[in-house]
């Protein structure tokens, strides 16, 4: 699995091509039967964590991580981005529902929303709380909840710093 960090905001989005005033057939018969389209919806969480890993010593922590090895933690108001992606239903004009994307990233969300990461969160007992590991927390969890439609997940830490898993 690799994550991606990067410096820059993106907003990404996608549609699949699809005439509402013609019929299904039409529509095959023009942009095909693998008519494939994404959602991209955010969702947000405010969480506290410390970058310290316990496999270093406290120099050598406060020398990598800096002031984000603060014993006290600080915090965050994360956004994450997941992005489904696959075939278009034929019935219901969706990759997936809204609400199956909704009920399993808001269920994430709501875990990981007003915690204190390393100290709350099991996950990351174990590791330290890098925007590396919380996006790959976020996409396993996501995963399990929607398969391989799952195509990517984005986390934007600050509007600066963001962490990406692509499938």
């Amino acid at each position: 699995m690799n994550v991606y960090t990067t410096k820059r905001f993106e907003f990404w989005a996608a549609h699949r091509y699809w005439n509402p005033n013609w019929s299904k057939e039409r529509n095959r018969e023009v942009f095909g039967d693998d008519n494939q389209a994404a959602l991209a919806p955010a969702y947000g969480f405010s969480a506290a964590h410390r970058l310290h890993s316990p496999s270093l010593s406290d120099e050598a922590n406060r020398a990598l991580y800096g002031k984000c090895d603060d014993p006290h933690g600080h915090g965050h108001n994360y956004v994450f981005e997941a992005v489904v992606a696959g075939p278009v239903d034929s019935e219901t004009g969706m990759v997936v529902t809204r609400g199956e994307l909704d009920a399993a990233a808001t269920a994430i969300a709501a875990d990981l929303d007003s915690r204190y990461l390393d100290a709350e969160v099991p996950a990351f007992r174990e590791i330290v709380s890098t925007g590396e590991n919380i996006v790959a927390y976020l996409w396993q969890r996501l995963y399990a909840a929607l398969g391989n439609r799952l195509r990517r997940v984005k986390l934007w830490e600050t509007p600066n710093n963001t962490f990406e898993i692509t499938a």
